[in-house]
């Protein structure tokens, strides 16, 4: 679960339900044990991708960020939207297979405050493998059949909203955009302002 939630392509729910699935079938793992060392890889992983974001993200967006069209001002409108409802994005994206990858490092890319990211990741490790690891453990079989479809349907869920997001963004990026120039003056890192290039 750490490795996947450091953005390591790794299958960290498939190894959840799987450590449940065995820990029902023999009892030689406890349940609450393998919940809470999926819990606590979540947390930690996601944390470290966090930092990892915070440290390297933002320089990486601005570097290169003109080449896929991402400027500044668009920078600052992610901040803002990720200060506004970067825990949504936190605790949803835990049940979606590449946002639960990637949430993290949005996160401390986009600078969503530490303590709020915090909670929202401990919620949603927790949740996530108290969910996956106790339906397995309890359902069995059964829970491999129904992870797929819910997953499958979360994913929709996020696309579709990604999709209106967009939609969104795009006929009110100019307000949001003016609107996060206020909220959040001065430069996007404490002493460096980008230049913006000849």
């Amino acid at each position: 679960m750490g490795i996947e939630s450091l953005g390591i392509p790794f299958p960290g729910e498939s190894t959840l339900i799987a450590a449940a699935l065995y820990a029902g079938a023999t009892h030689r793992l406890d349940i609450l044990g393998v919940i809470a060392a999926a819990s606590a890889g979540a947390i930690v992983g996601d944390s470290i991708g966090f930092w990892l974001g915070h440290a390297f993200g933002l320089r990486l967006l601005m570097r290169f960020g003109r080449y896929v069209r991402i400027t500044e001002r668009r920078i600052r409108l992610g901040q803002y939207l990720f200060r506004r409802h970067g825990g949504k994005v936190v605790f949803f994206g835990r049940f979606v297979a590449l946002l639960r990858a990637l949430a993290a490092f949005l996160a401390g890319a986009n600078r969503m405050p530490w303590p709020r990211f915090l909670v929202f990741n401990a919620l949603g490790g927790v949740v996530w493998s108290s969910l996956y690891g106790g339906g397995a453990y309890l359902l069995g079989g059964r829970i491999v059949r129904l992870a797929a479809p819910v997953g499958l349907a979360l994913g929709v869920l996020v696309v579709a909203g990604a999709i209106v997001g967009v939609l969104f963004l795009r006929r009110h990026e100019e307000v949001l955009a003016d609107r996060a120039e206020r909220e959040m003056p001065g430069p996007l890192f404490p002493r460096h302002r980008a230049e913006p290039r000849r």
